[in-house]
């Protein structure tokens, strides 16, 4: 088969998961949950197979194609066509996002299977797997479109499976309805980016009237620095919202509130990367302006630390991860600002793997505690009696202090996390290093301040990675769901055991000497800045994770916790800056109080004021001017004929008199 001929396929990574839809809404219900999870597998593997064909498409044409299914919109010079867009870009980032979205979809038939029992509603299952799977449609829209307002279609469409995704148990949550609450405020957060994204396109089509990728960076050449500056910004604007990047991060911890493989989808494969891909595909537009580029290349750095520093005071296993998934999205947003974009996808492919693995694994250690748990009432039950009555407190499984000693319980779950959490400090020979060090080396060759910055942070990653393994793992059971846990089944470990093997062997996509990803690349993007592989810079790099782990067993390790009420080693150290980090340095606080209530606030005062005393007043009054009418109509409408022949009377009197008088 030419390359051509195979390049037509691609419409299919988008339709064979709505196909999946299509399948499990009309007749899932009768498949049972084997079948609604096997249908739904085998969608996100179809359009990873499809990803494939386009890659080896791509070996024998790396220029790629461009493929029209429909002409969408003409209005005026606005003409915008269906298209996809094949390159090696768009399909590296097929391959990511179906390729691990199919290992989630299989862990998520066990995963689920229990998680629906425990909370009590059987019947959502089918829900989740149709979720899934417009998540992956959506994002598969985005990677592969061919120009903005398509991919924005994308991009809308995994803002909603976000929604509908994280807010899953919605009547659960603080209050009985905070899950609801994360699901709008990820909502609500995402709206601010996606209207940076609207105005840039409307910028773009007011100065270059296309909205073609090629079209806009052609015409992009010949217009003023200050027009691309807006749209560069404003697309950032957009970045921040859907990579979670300063100042619009605070949506993504709350995220968590969803199950385990939805934080997985979102953090890994999907949502939080498409932000480095508008960056990496509108890279010649960045790369024209120098001032963009500093500001992108800024924004990731910061962010890269300040998240760094907050994963360091949580306890919430998943929240961990989420801090450290906007530490890493700082690290391929600095990358791809500073124009190093083949570091930043790198460092984006790697990433899939280990933070898939980290965030099934942590599902997999709740799954644990929750069967833990579970054992250890019906012991309590049995002990005093079926009639007994007797209540249990609260138990939080994502609490790592109510974890410890879990390597002798889960030992697949253990090694498997293990090797997620190295490569995530960035030890070599794992795929973090290979990534993480790419970035580094551009950096330093870069922007020198970005460089120690981003050091600084790795520093950090190494510790909290470190206090996350020892809190969980090592040490003893702190509690009796602990000791009570035991391993997860086949269908949860053999998915972490692949990406375990991805997130080892994934450094080779870029190793240095070979260089196969940059090779790969270079037909769709722009280099741009390429820091090789030094061993001075490596060294550093190793050294400091290997003293962020050295300082994490110092803290954590010599005297672990014995209790779950036990103050955190660290927070006896670091004091108000513990809390601060604990505590997100105040910056969801902040939000609150300084936009969030004077918004409420202001709303209460206007709905008030204006809704209801002026526009209420109004209507009102047209409808009590209308009654009245009514009144005087209904009171002459009397049926009485001598009535009806007085009012003739004198209508005829009347008109005789104005003739007569004019």
């Amino acid at each position: 088969m030419d390359a051509q001929t195979i390049f037509t396929l691609v419409p299919w990574v988008v339709l064979i998961p709505v196909i999946g839809i299509l399948v499990n809404w009309l007749i899932g219900g009768r498949l049972g949950e084997k079948g609604i999870g096997a249908i739904a597998s085998l969608a996100a593997l179809g359009s990873f197979i499809i990803a494939v064909l386009l890659a080896v498409g791509l070996a024998q044409q790396p220029e790629g194609a461009n493929v029209v299914v429909a002409r969408w919109m003409a209005i005026g010079d606005l003409d915008v066509n269906w298209a996809f867009r094949v390159d090696t870009l768009s399909v590296t980032m097929m391959l990511v996002v179906a390729g691990v979205s199919t290992l989630i979809h299989i862990y998520s038939i066990g995963y689920m299977h229990a998680d629906v029992r425990h909370l009590g509603h059987p019947a959502r299952f089918r829900r989740f797997f149709l979720y899934l799977n417009l998540f992956v449609a959506a994002m598969m829209i985005l990677v592969s479109a061919d120009n903005y307002l398509v991919m924005f279609v994308g991009w809308e469409g995994v803002g909603l499976c976000s929604y509908l995704l994280i807010g899953f148990w919605f009547e659960r949550g603080a209050g009985g309805f905070g899950n609801a609450q994360a699901a709008k405020k990820a909502f609500v957060v995402n709206r601010i980016g996606d209207l940076g994204f609207l105005i840039a396109m409307f910028l773009m089509f007011w100065g270059f009237r296309t909205l073609t990728f090629e079209g806009v960076f052609a015409a992009a050449q010949g217009v003023s620095q200050g027009l691309i500056l807006a749209i560069t910004l404003f697309l950032l604007l957009a970045v921040t919202g859907k990579s979670a990047q300063l100042p619009l991060f605070v949506w993504l911890p709350d995220a968590m509130a969803g199950p385990t493989p939805v934080s997985a989808l979102i953090h890994a494969a999907t949502m939080v990367t498409a932000g480095v891909y508008l960056i990496a595909r509108s890279q010649p537009l960045f790369a024209s302006v120098e001032l963009a580029q500093g500001i992108v290349t800024g924004v990731g750095a910061a962010t890269a630390l300040l998240a760094a520093t907050i994963a360091l005071g949580q306890f919430d296993i998943k929240r961990v991860l989420a801090y450290s998934t906007i530490s890493q999205l700082g690290f391929m947003v600095a990358a791809v600002g500073m124009g190093a974009t083949v570091a930043g996808m790198f460092h984006l492919t790697t990433h899939a793997f280990f933070k898939a693995l980290l965030f099934l694994g942590a599902g997999s250690v709740i799954l644990g505690l929750e069967r833990g748990h579970e054992r250890v009432e019906e012991s309590a039950g049995h002990a005093h009696g079926e009639h007994a009555d007797h209540t249990t407190p609260a138990f939080d499984a994502q609490d790592m202090r109510n974890m410890g000693g879990l390597r002798r319980k889960m030992p697949l779950t253990f090694w498997v996390y293990m090797i997620g959490a190295l490569a995530l400090a960035g030890i070599p020979p794992l795929s973090g290093f290979f990534s993480k060090d790419e970035i580094l080396a551009s950096a330093l060759e870069a922007n020198p301040v970005v460089f120690y910055v981003l050091l600084v942070a790795a520093f950090f990653t190494a510790f909290y990675v470190g206090r996350q393994l020892l809190m969980v793992f090592f040490g003893l059971a702190r509690t009796e769901p602990a000791a009570q846990a035991d391993e997860s089944p086949g269908l949860i470990v053999v998915p972490l055991a692949i990406l375990a093997l991805l997130a080892f062997f994934g450094g080779g996509l870029n190793f240095p000497g070979n260089l196969a990803l940059e090779h790969w690349l270079e037909h769709s993007v722009l280099i741009g800045v390429h820091g090789a592989f030094a061993l001075p810079t490596a060294a550093l790099a190793t050294g400091v994770a290997l003293a962020g782990l050295a300082l994490a067993w110092l803290v954590y390790g010599r005297k672990p916790l014995a209790r779950p009420e036990d103050s955190d080693p660290a927070a006896r150290g670091l004091g108000v800056l513990f809390a601060g980090m604990n505590r997100a340095w105040l910056i969801d606080t902040a939000y609150q109080t300084l936009i969030v209530r004077p918004y409420r606030r202001l709303a209460t005062f206007l709905a008030s004021l204006i809704d209801q005393s002026l526009i209420d007043g109004i209507v009102n009054g047209f409808g009590y001017l209308a009654r009245g009418l009514a009144g005087v109509g209904s009171a002459i409408e009397d049926g009485f004929v001598r009535s009806y022949a007085l009012i003739f009377l004198t209508g005829v009197v009347a008109i005789f008199a104005y003739l007569l008088l004019r």
